[in-house]
């Protein structure tokens, strides 16, 4: 039963005092959404707001995102939802974003997100991380800042997943050889001193759209500071991004050599974060990228 004071007036209320704006008592539509919580399209005085509502434990998760979004805002480099307001309402957690009407991207608005992925890219910060956690879908990922890339990567990235793999009863080998694999990154990423870019951090083809002017916008972040082809990488994981957005993305600043070569470590974080999520296929999916990648260090 829900607790009082968190039925969808009081909710309204609630983010109606954060926003500066005056809700209806019931959201207009509803949706699945990411973290265990639900998507809501709300009216309100000056238009419509897209309200997340999650448990109230999980309220940090929802700060650390409209913090990811304010600073890919900060950028200045692609358009993000703006943030309107974000806190509880009972045993829910609220985050209040602008309206925008969302539509499949085109050739030309796919060769402008390439062009302005790369410009975000250029905003860089002295070390690897961010100054603090924040979640990846509904898994928690740690942010700690680090000098070395590899050790951030080992550690932060596929040693956090492989160990979480393990609380979640996901035994066997895979995870020997994972643990084995981050204690041989270095022979993988020999040479590869990247910057630490300001990254997305969770770039598949769901999480971009066109804006009602073409113009491509991006949303559930999973911001830190790190290797810009992460983000590259990811854009290839489900697909969802045409040939514009790369040539576009490789006019504007040119990949490092090698990079085509580290998708698969890279984007293995993602994999491992889906069996953690999903287990099924992607445990097999694990694995195999997992043997290939320490075939090349052994």
């Amino acid at each position: 039963m829900r607790q009082a004071g968190s039925g969808p007036g009081q909710v309204a209320g609630a983010i109606g005092a954060a926003t500066g704006r005056r809700l209806a008592d019931e959201p207009e539509r509803l949706a699945a959404g990411g973290g265990g919580g639900e998507c809501l399209r709300w009216r309100c005085d000056t238009g419509h707001l897209f309200v997340k509502l999650v448990p109230a434990r999980r309220l940090e998760m929802l700060e650390a995102e409209a913090e990811g979004l304010e600073a890919l805002r900060g950028a200045r480099a692609v358009r993000v939802p703006t943030v309107l307001g974000a806190g509880l309402a009972g045993d829910r957690a609220f985050l209040a974003l602008e309206w925008i009407d969302l539509h499949a991207g085109s050739a030309r608005s796919g060769s402008a997100l390439g062009q302005q992925l790369a410009r975000l890219h250029r905003c860089v910060a002295p070390r690897h991380g961010w100054h603090r956690d924040n979640t990846i879908g509904a898994t928690p990922q740690h942010n700690a800042w680090s000098d070395d890339w590899t050790r951030f990567f080992a550690d932060r990235r596929l040693g956090a997943q492989l160990d979480l793999a393990e609380r979640g009863g996901h035994g066997g080998r895979w995870l020997e050889r994972g643990r084995l694999l981050c204690e041989r990154l270095g022979a993988l990423l020999t040479g590869h001193r990247p910057v630490a870019s300001l990254l997305h951090g969770d770039l598949w083809g769901g999480n971009w759209a066109a804006d009602e002017e073409g113009e491509p916008v991006v949303f559930d972040p999973a911001v830190y500071h790190g290797d810009r082809e992460t983000d590259l990488a990811m854009t290839r994981l489900f697909g969802g991004f045409g040939r514009a957005f790369y040539e576009a993305y490789e006019s504007e600043w040119s990949l490092e050599p090698g990079a085509a070569h580290r998708i698969d470590l890279y984007n293995l974080y993602h994999v491992i974060n889906h069996v953690n999520l999903f287990g099924g296929a992607y445990r097999r999916q694990a694995e195999t990228t997992i043997e290939r990648l320490l075939s090349e260090v052994t």
